[in-house]
């Protein structure tokens, strides 16, 4: 059954990859320049596809591709591209299909193609656009960055809060062409512009005429302040079951709205940064970096890496005189840090992750160190024994077995604990505990791993 299991997660994902000869085809129409070539070989692409492929093709290629084939840009393609390449790409488009992607896009995704531009890059576009579409993405990106105001997009549907099912279709039907390509919900608001509910599309077809709004409005309504951080507003979206939520501003009234495919980015941008600074290799990282970007975005994590493995062998140097009576301190050494290294990690990501869904908090953190204190002991205990007969076995010292097999119960001890609190207390200082907790534990688990083990051989067989 894995193996069946297995089968088809590689047909599916086999199903939704780029064609193998695809970039190959296309080198060939880029070297020929046959720009008729080229749009046959994008013609069934999505939107997203060429976005990929975008990526993955070298720097030389693109220029030549999109010097052939830049009327084939949308904003669609814009704003799936990741935002490391985007820049590059505009750089390379002609001012006037920049101009035509941009109209095509919802003013939230203008605001997230442009707030990543220098100023002048910015001034350039908005310039493209229609009045009131410049007008509204300045308005969005007055607000500061993460937040639900930059977050939002101003094409919404919104009626008096008064008005009949009937009244509604009726001005739906005098809107036709005017309304956004996709919407989920009719606000309700009152004189003053304040969202008082909303209604679904399926609930407002699915009633007669006669009936008011306001007695088939949502329970799920939720106004956001635009000065919302975006990953709380991500994080209602995926507590609350939310569709589309309207936005207000700080006198409540109704300036935008947000759907759930630009909450569920936001999720993803946060777990994938979370992964990112737990590597330590910068949460702005993309495959489309250069040498020297990549190299400064991982320099730092390393150099503190330098530090906590000098202060790991500081803790060495004190023990040198028993190192060199028994040799085999020295090759049992990797083997306690690495384990205690390995399951500090493992609580780490665990607590990291439930710190960003809110799931760890003051209430159940006894609960959680119990259980990763209990954790610790055990897999501690299991690893003691083996470690206990490998010492015997392997050294003929049933003396060391027992000294490894302590340090790795009060590593791993320790590691299970370092993985939960050192998180914790960062994020009540207000640190994000992803950025820096990896360091700290990795310091804990070495310094208290090589400690315990030199300590405990230095009183057991010296």
């Amino acid at each position: 059954m894995a193996a069946d299991a297995d089968d088809l997660i590689d047909e599916a994902r086999d199903t939704y990859a780029l064609d193998k000869s695809l970039r190959a085809s296309l080198r060939d129409a880029v070297d020929a320049k046959d720009a008729a070539a080229i749009d046959a070989l994008m013609a069934p692409l999505h939107s997203a596809d060429i976005a990929d492929l975008l990526e993955q093709v070298s720097s030389f290629e693109r220029e030549g591709w999109l010097a052939l084939w830049s009327s084939g840009i949308d904003g669609e393609v814009l704003s799936e591209l990741d935002w490391g390449l985007r820049e590059e790409v505009l750089e390379l488009l002609p001012d006037n299909v920049i101009a035509d992607a941009m109209r095509e896009l919802d003013s939230d995704d203008v605001v997230d193609i442009l707030e990543d531009l220098e100023q002048q890059q910015q001034d350039e576009i908005l310039a493209t656009l229609d009045p009131a579409d410049r007008a509204a993405v300045q308005a969005a990106l007055s607000y500061p960055e993460d937040t639900a105001g930059r977050l939002m997009q101003r094409e919404f549907v919104a009626v008096p809060e008064h008005w009949s099912v009937g009244e509604t279709i009726d001005h739906l039907r005098s809107k036709a062409g005017q309304l956004p390509e996709e919407f989920y919900h009719v606000i309700l608001t009152d004189p003053r512009m304040k969202p008082t509910g909303y209604v679904t599309l399926g609930r407002l077809l699915a009633s007669v005429r006669a009936v008011k709004l306001q007695d088939i409005t949502e329970d799920s309504f939720r106004p956001i302040p635009a000065s919302q951080p975006e990953d709380e507003v991500a994080y209602a979206f995926n507590q609350y079951h939310l569709i589309s939520a309207p936005v207000v501003d700080e006198d409540g009234r109704l300036v935008g709205v947000i759907t759930i495919d630009d909450a569920m980015i936001v999720l993803e941008d946060e777990a994938e940064e979370d992964i990112l600074r737990l590597a330590g290799v910068g949460e702005e990282s993309s495959l489309s970096d250069g040498i020297l970007e990549t190299t400064k975005q991982r320099f730092p994590w390393l150099f503190v890496n330098l530090i906590t493995a000098i202060l790991a062998s500081l803790v060495i140097s004190q023990f040198e005189a028993a190192i060199a009576q028994i040799v085999a301190l020295a090759v049992l050494m990797p083997i306690v840090a690495s384990m205690g290294g390995n399951a500090g990690t493992q609580s780490l990501t665990v607590a990291v992750r439930a710190i960003a869904t809110k799931d760890l908090t003051s209430s159940n953190l006894l609960r959680v160190v119990t259980r990763e204190a209990g954790v610790g002991l055990i897999n501690g205990a299991v690893f003691a024994i083996v470690m206990g007969l490998v010492g015997v076995v392997w050294f003929g010292s049933a003396m060391l077995g027992a000294v490894i097999g302590v340090s790795m119960v009060i590593n791993l001890l320790v590691a299970g604990l370092a993985g939960i609190l050192v998180p914790v207390v960062l994020d009540r200082l207000r640190i994000d505990p992803a950025l820096a907790s990896g360091a700290f534990v990795t310091t804990v688990t070495d310094v208290v791993g090589f400690f315990a083990f030199l300590g405990l051989a230095v009183i057991m067989l010296l």
